[in-house]
């Protein structure tokens, strides 16, 4: 592509002075003196033959440029002053600058720039040099245009990340892509932990009770809830019928007896009487007590 000024074509017609010696045009012989001539390839020729047998065709409409037109001229292709106009918007070309296509269309710099420019991603419209425009993987957007797949909003100065061929601004990328929390159901952007393959942020992760934080922490889950040692064996747990103390489930508390609506620790299921333990082995209730068969008898 080439850009440059137009030229006016050197002046060609001149007006003779009056001579006694014969001075005739070239092609019709007729007398030139005190008459406008053209000079053309050394040779003195009369307007009217010049715009019938030497005038050269303007590009545009086709019609000779007689001698007394203005004739521009680039790259061996001639146009009348006036018709030498951006193909795309018309603009007078004459004393401007120009863009001059390979397809033989002259255009003016504005067009020229929207004709072969980057088109935009987004609205496939031209973007111009100089314009705000953001580029991203070889491609171009107005920078309008360069919008979020989601809400649908100019992205501007935010960070944003892709997904395929979308392009998604970071709260809505986390929004639809990241993992939801188990317990407040918002998008994990950072950290988290897993729990029973459950992610949690890991501000969520704490005892209902008391809200400590609990990750890395020793816990117990109940129902539907989570809870630190302390608070499950004061507020959850259920106390051993033996020894009144809570059953936790940790340490050498973990096997529990279970009858009738009461609980005990394992260690503390035993005879009232002799003591032996009855883990396993037939027992009588009597009140809150047990005992083993032999110690029933003698009651």
């Amino acid at each position: 592509m080439t850009s440059a000024i137009a030229q006016e074509g050197t002046p060609r017609s001149y007006l003779s002075s009056t001579m006694t010696e014969r001075f005739d045009c070239f092609y019709c012989r007729d007398n030139l003196h005190g008459k406008k001539y053209v000079q053309k390839d050394e040779k003195h020729v009369c307007t009217k033959c010049f715009d019938k047998i030497c005038a050269n065709t303007c590009v545009e409409c086709r019609r000779p440029i007689g001698a007394d037109a203005k004739e521009l001229t680039h790259k061996n292709r001639y146009w009348h002053e006036d018709c030498f106009r951006c193909a795309k918007c018309y603009a007078p070309l004459a004393s401007e600058p120009f863009n001059a296509r390979d397809d033989g269309k002259i255009m003016c710099g504005k067009c020229g720039s929207r004709e072969d420019g980057n088109r935009c991603q987004g609205c496939y419209k031209v973007v111009l040099p100089g314009s705000q425009n953001v580029e991203y993987k070889k491609k171009v957007w107005h920078e309008d245009c360069f919008k979020c797949f989601e809400c649908k909003l100019p992205i501007r100065a935010q960070s944003f990340l892709n997904k395929g061929d979308d392009i998604y601004c970071a709260p809505c990328h986390d929004k639809k892509f990241s993992k939801k929390c188990f317990h407040c159901k918002q998008p994990i952007t950072t950290g988290g932990i897993s729990y029973q393959d459950q992610p949690w942020h890991s501000e969520c992760f704490v005892c209902r009770t008391c809200r400590k934080p609990l990750a890395g922490a020793r816990f117990t889950a109940h129902e539907d809830g989570i809870f630190c040692v302390d608070c499950y064996k004061t507020d959850v747990a259920k106390k051993c019928h033996g020894c009144k103390n809570p059953i936790t489930g940790f340490g050498h508390g973990t096997n529990v007896v279970n009858y009738e609506g009461f609980s005990w620790h394992e260690y503390c299921f035993n005879c009232k009487k002799c003591c032996l333990s009855m883990a396993n082995k037939r027992f009588v209730l009597n009140g809150e007590h047990i005992y083993c068969p032999d110690c029933a008898k003698k009651l």
